[in-house]
């Protein structure tokens, strides 16, 4: 559950995702690419701003939990290959992190699922499941409380719904003006074809 929840072990992989559809994706990848990290970003700003705003102590600030710690290692990833600490929490974890609503992880993973999902959409709600375990394995760790996991779900699916109708209508609006023949070849930003 730490090595599901711990995105710096999972960061070269989706780099090298993102390079492919980048590089090989055409249209289609890299529009796939900006309405991603566009939507990470506004999560970014939002969660962040929820967290401040809502200011919910975490399981593991105010009760004894299960923590479990993955080793120290250069690359991350080799954090997998190694033994796992299990402790519970005490005193030191009061004011390690910063407060529990809503869940940054469970955004961007949600946000992510929606976004493939739009793109692809014969196999793109598979990611759902990834966003599922992510979500299981904050509440295993003690990390949040399972209201804020369901809640942030909700929120990031409306969120992310709406960012993509956004970013749809602006593509819709604009690019017939500045790039007609572009926008001739790719009428639509957001699932450009079904696959």
């Amino acid at each position: 559950m730490a090595a599901i929840s711990n995105v710096e072990i999972w960061k070269p992989l989706f780099v090298l995702l993102a390079l492919y559809a980048l590089i090989f994706g055409g249209f289609k990848g890299r529009a796939l690419v900006f309405c991603i990290g566009f939507a990470l970003l506004v999560n970014g700003s939002l969660t962040s701003g929820l967290k401040r705003f809502v200011d919910r102590r975490r399981p593991k600030q105010v009760e004894r939990v299960r923590m479990v710690e993955l080793a120290k290692a250069r690359p991350e990833f080799l954090t997998l290959f190694k033994r796992v600490k299990i402790r519970y929490s005490d005193d030191r974890d009061r004011d390690r992190s910063g407060p529990s609503f809503p869940s940054g992880h469970v955004a961007n993973n949600v946000s992510v699922a929606i976004i493939l999902t739009f793109f692809f959409r014969r196999w793109g709600w598979l990611y759902f499941l990834v966003a599922a375990a992510i979500a299981w394995s904050r509440i295993y760790l003690g990390a949040h409380w399972p209201s804020d996991v369901l809640a942030t779900f909700f929120l990031a699916a409306g969120e992310t719904a709406l960012l993509l109708a956004l970013l749809e209508a602006v593509y819709r609006r604009a690019f017939p003006r500045w790039a007609p023949q572009f926008f001739v070849r790719h009428p639509r930003l957001v699932g450009d074809s079904i696959s």
